[in-house]
């Protein structure tokens, strides 16, 4: 199937792991041209930092002299971690909701009118299960979380009519660095329920009904659809892409 993408000049966040990196991978394939963000920079990688005020402009801008303009966007830099409702403190809170909502919406914001006055252009926000249905392992990125949701929707109302498509996808656990890494969220669970490293990854795969994470690649697959021409028709959509956990049909 052509996705429509062959020459697409594209911005994926949080791209040198994970969800990100997969991303990055898939859209190359098919042709588009991958402006990948991270704070770490590289070769190949352009060094910014979503959470600051200055760094949306700048990269915006480096996709439009690298590419020659901006079609698509993939707000996917986030993060979390194990700390309950009282152990979080208001430097915590800030901090998700600095990468959580207002950097994504800072992009949106120096992104969507380009595409805009362009004829049309594609937004996709990954997003999470947890912001469709809470979770205590870190309320502070449930509800940034949720807020990131609805702050697509807000994009998706304003800019429907320009042909700038906004959804979101919303993963559960996924078998990426974020979970994965010495450190991770597995060791962190481990340690907060004091069980093993593989009793804390059992129970996590327990509670999704198909019974096993999803892979950074099964992810992307659904980013890159969202991406392409073939969702002409998609837009201020929150697809869960989470093997069932969050239980309801919408």
């Amino acid at each position: 199937m052509d996705l429509g993408l062959q020459g697409k000049a594209c911005i994926v966040t949080g791209a040198t792991r994970g969800i990100g990196l997969a991303t990055t991978r898939m859209l190359a394939a098919e042709g588009a041209q991958v402006l990948s963000v991270a704070r770490s920079g590289g070769d190949e990688t352009f060094a910014a930092d979503v959470t600051k005020l200055e760094d949306a402009p700048a990269i915006v801008a480096a996709c439009v002299e690298r590419f020659g303009t901006v079609d698509v966007l993939v707000n996917n830099a986030g993060t979390s971690f194990v700390r309950s409702l009282e152990q979080l403190s208001d430097e915590d809170w800030q901090a998700q909701w600095e990468l959580h909502v207002m950097g994504p919406m800072r992009l949106m914001r120096e992104a969507a009118p380009l595409m805009a006055a362009a004829g049309g252009g594609r937004v996709v926000n990954v997003c999470s299960s947890a912001g469709k249905r809470p979770s205590l392992t870190n309320p502070a990125y449930a509800v940034t979380k949720a807020a990131q949701l609805s702050l697509s929707r807000v994009f998706a109302d304003r800019y429907a009519a320009d042909g700038v498509l906004v959804n979101a996808v919303a993963p559960g656990a996924v078998t990426s660095p974020l979970w994965t890494d010495a450190g991770g969220l597995a060791d962190q669970a481990a340690s907060s329920r004091g069980v093993s490293r593989d009793e804390a990854l059992a129970a996590q795969a327990g509670k999704i009904p198909l019974g096993r994470f999803a892979s950074p690649e099964e992810i992307a697959s659904v980013i890159v659809f969202l991406c392409s021409q073939r969702a002409s028709t998609v837009t201020g959509a929150a697809w869960s892409a989470d093997g069932g956990t969050f239980a309801s049909i919408i």
